[in-house]
């Protein structure tokens, strides 16, 4: 069985936070009505963090993919709800995920 290291412990904790996150803005944030293109973005985040934590808890090799896209994913995610009422936890989720997954991709 892989270790996991404590830089990989790190960015698994922070997609995971991610995830979370983001799976639940849409429900914790009801004042707010999504259009569909942000609605997508938020869940595909949440997804692509889900997926990046999966493949380092599996220990793959293609992890440096997946944390590749995550961070891009999430930088994104973190650019489009700047300054948008009640989305400051995922901002702040989205952009701390893109830093550690940019870290392991490299």
């Amino acid at each position: 069985m892989n270790t996991i290291s404590p830089t990989m412990a790190r960015c698994i904790e922070k997609c995971l936070a991610c995830y979370a996150i983001c799976l639940r803005a849409p429900v914790d944030t009801s004042d707010i009505t999504f259009d569909k293109a942000h609605l997508t973005l938020m869940l595909t985040c949440a997804e692509m963090c889900r997926t990046c934590a999966h493949f380092m808890i599996l220990g793959t090799v293609h992890h440096k993919h997946t944390c590749r896209e995550c961070a891009e994913i999430c930088a994104e995610c973190a650019l489009v709800f700047e300054g948008m009422n009640g989305m400051q936890a995922c901002v702040d989720a989205c952009r701390e995920c893109a830093k550690e997954c940019a870290m392991m991709a490299a």
